[in-house]
């Protein structure tokens, strides 16, 4: 027989070896972590998740920075007022391009495409509309909103070449009066209108926009240093367009008449992170003053961008006026862009 006290011995001895194991062995092996989870180091792994979140924003097609609204929002171009009266405007800082075109005289009228951010909730004063303006927004297949037309334009407009709404047809309605401007400075929509005129002549609001093409991050292009732009529509002060650059923030804040530009509601400055200038051929086909301009031949141009400028051609790419160097598309920098379409580029100063 095993003598009693060895049996105590044996047993104490696989009580403290039960114990050792219990003690050393304190992280959960395979099956101890829970489902969907797996072991993972803890340094490095907020890089990871706000990599992985930065990944799966999507990026704009036109700004190409990420956005505010659905991927496939369809864009409104709105058609607005320039006049020294109509200024400041309301809704250009939410913008993502915005065309600068003579209209008659000496007088500019800007074509506002907004896409990317949720619009703002007045835009205006919103101005009649040009030939030309139909063709510059044809390439981004917007909701057309304009108060007025030129006969060029409302034969345009009346042939389907863009979905319109127009003010003159829902002056009181979806346009509204400002109490604190004259006619014809005193016209405004809110985007809630865009939407709901859109719905009533069965446009559609969600569309697949082509993308721009733009730098990728870090992209540093060369040129000429350049902080300061002014572009001269005329000799009068009042149209003269300065853009002048802050670094730190890598855009170009929009001046016009002396004044800097900004929103009249909230008071947010204009900015530009591209200012592309392109000289175009001009000529006056009536006794109002009224324009023809040549947005499709191609010409010379100029990219200003991150601080600096360069000699480009542009070229008409299915409707856009976009910039080319040597038979080849140039990148815009992510952001905002205006286009200034000028009679000539002599006129622009550094």
């Amino acid at each position: 027989m095993i003598n009693r006290k060895v049996i105590q011995l044996i047993a104490l001895m696989m009580i403290l070896l039960i114990g050792c194991s219990s003690n050393n062995d304190s992280s959960p092996d395979a099956s101890e972590v829970p489902v969907g989870e797996s072991p993972s180091k803890e340094t490095g792994s907020g890089q990871q998740e706000e990599k992985e979140i930065e990944e799966e924003k999507e990026i704009f097609p036109l700004t190409g920075t990420p956005g505010e609204t659905a991927i496939d929002k369809r864009p409104f171009a709105v058609v607005i007022n320039n006049d020294v009266k109509a200024r400041p405007q309301s809704g250009l800082h939410k913008a993502d391009i915005v065309y600068e075109v003579l209209a008659e005289g000496d007088i500019t009228r800007l074509l506002a495409i907004f896409q990317s951010q949720v619009p703002p909730d007045s835009i205006g004063p919103v101005r009649s509309a040009r030939s030309y303006f139909i063709d510059l927004a044809k390439g981004y297949d917007p909701i057309f909103v304009f108060h007025g037309w030129s006969p060029e334009a409302r034969e345009k407009i009346e042939a389907g070449e863009v979905d319109g709404i127009n003010g003159l047809t829902y002056d009181g309605t979806l346009f509204k009066r400002a109490s604190f401007r004259v006619a014809p400075h005193n016209s405004y929509i809110t985007h809630e209108n865009i939407e709901k005129g859109s719905d009533r002549l069965g446009y559609s609001l969600a569309k697949a926009v082509p993308a721009l093409i733009f730098h990728e991050k870090g992209d540093t292009p060369a040129g000429d240093e350049t902080d300061y732009v002014k572009i001269s529509y005329s000799k009068r002060a009042a149209t003269h367009v300065e853009y002048s650059y802050e670094e730190n923030e890598n855009h170009y804040v929009r001046s016009s008449g002396g004044e800097k530009n900004i929103d009249l509601d909230t008071s947010e400055e204009i900015v530009a992170h591209n200012i592309f200038i392109v000289e175009s051929d001009h000529q006056i086909v009536d006794d109002a003053g009224r324009r023809e301009i040549d947005i499709i031949s191609g010409g010379r141009a100029i990219l200003i961008q991150n601080g600096v400028r360069r000699e480009v051609e542009w070229k008409e790419d299915e409707g856009r006026i976009l910039p080319y160097l040597n038979g080849s598309p140039v990148p815009f920098t992510p952001g905002k862009t205006w286009i200034q379409i000028v009679p000539d580029l002599s006129n622009v100063t550094y």
